[in-house]
């Protein structure tokens, strides 16, 4: 798996641009449906009937192995931190997702060299801490017995708070997995965290892992996934739903790259797009439902915008039918072979 030998530095830019691509791109998209249709200028110019967001709604949860409820959509802070757009436009997006009921944060130490936390930090301080589910990631080259402890609790202190719910492995390192478990195990007994699981693990990964004492501890793998990208499908996927191990979908939007062309102007998706236009979905939220169609997947998609934060919102309250899943399927077929997997 070639992500063994990615560099922290070189791994920022594989995933990068997550947000700045995607909100310039969703704007657009938001701009052209609201625009005026040329050919009936004799009625008038109605906006969609777009159902309001309920505050604090119900959010659909998935169960961990250890049947921890976690939910199924969240907040990534990919490239947040990162004097994109000023941190109190950052902090308001994520304040609007947890006053709406998104609860789930996902971040690391990598983001913005740890601010990203901070950020994270700053959103939730005074907020009933037993109502969130935070997650944080430890860099490969942390994850053992020298600097795994210390590096989670430089996490907790960055955040405010004295324990994770579910503490990732980034992706795989140097340090033997045996040792990664041994800690991660230890850091649950200790209270530190409540779950620990993987990123970036590819199937060979993660039949390893398993066969590592304790390595059937791990709760979830987070990994690349949307319409774009569907190498998963082939046979990590199908291993991890033997095992009981969800999904978490990273760049859900296919905001981080070449990946991403073509999808939010495939005629098929702005069909679907346009079928749903009363409950407020554009082409961008079709491609986070195609992720939230399988009852097994998280998904955390990242915006920095409290407007974008509320259109993901929306996909709560809409279901794609087996004949338009169908038709994306058609359109972005899944690989009939292994392919490596993808993180861009």
């Amino acid at each position: 798996m070639t992500v063994q030998k990615t560099s922290g530095e070189s791994l920022r830019h594989t995933e990068g641009k997550e947000d700045r691509e995607g909100e310039e791109r969703q704007d657009g998209q938001e701009r052209q449906q609201r625009q005026p249709n040329s050919q009936s200028n004799s009625r008038p110019n109605r906006q969609p009937n777009i159902r309001p967001i309920q505050k604090e709604p119900s959010q659909p949860t998935l169960q961990l192995p250890d049947g921890t409820a976690m939910p199924r959509l969240g907040m990534g802070t990919w490239h947040l931190a990162e004097g994109q757009r000023p941190e109190s436009q950052e902090i308001a997006a994520l304040q609007t997702g947890l006053d709406h009921g998104m609860t789930l944060i996902d971040t690391a130490e990598m983001y913005a060299d740890g601010m990203a936390e901070s950020l994270v930090g700053q959103a939730i301080k005074g907020r009933d801490r037993s109502k969130l589910f935070l997650v944080s990631k430890v860099y490969p080259h942390h994850a053992g017995r020298r600097f795994l402890r210390q590096s989670l609790e430089a996490s907790l202190r960055r955040l405010g708070t004295d324990y994770l719910d579910l503490y990732l492995l980034h992706w795989r390192g140097s340090i033997p997995l045996a040792e990664t478990v041994e800690c991660m195990e230890q850091a649950k007994a200790d209270g530190l965290i409540r779950n620990w699981g993987v990123s970036n693990f590819d199937t060979a990964d993660m039949k390893e892992l398993f066969a590592t004492p304790g390595g059937d501890g791990c709760a979830v793998n987070q990994d690349l996934y949307h319409l774009g990208s569907r190498g998963v499908e082939y046979d990590l996927l199908p291993w991890m739903d033997a095992h009981g191990i969800p999904l978490m979908a990273y760049c859900p939007l296919a905001q981080a790259g070449t990946l991403r062309n073509g999808l939010l102007s495939s005629p098929v998706v702005r069909q679907i797009a346009a079928a749903h236009a009363d409950q407020g979905i554009t082409p961008m939220q079709v491609l986070l439902l195609f992720v939230l169609h399988r009852d097994d997947t998280i998904a955390i998609p990242c915006t920095g915008s409290s407007e974008h934060m509320l259109a993901n919102l929306r996909v709560q309250d809409v279901t794609l039918s087996t004949d338009e899943m169908a038709a994306l399927s058609r359109a972005f077929p899944a690989p009939t072979s292994k392919v490596p997997l993808d993180m861009q």
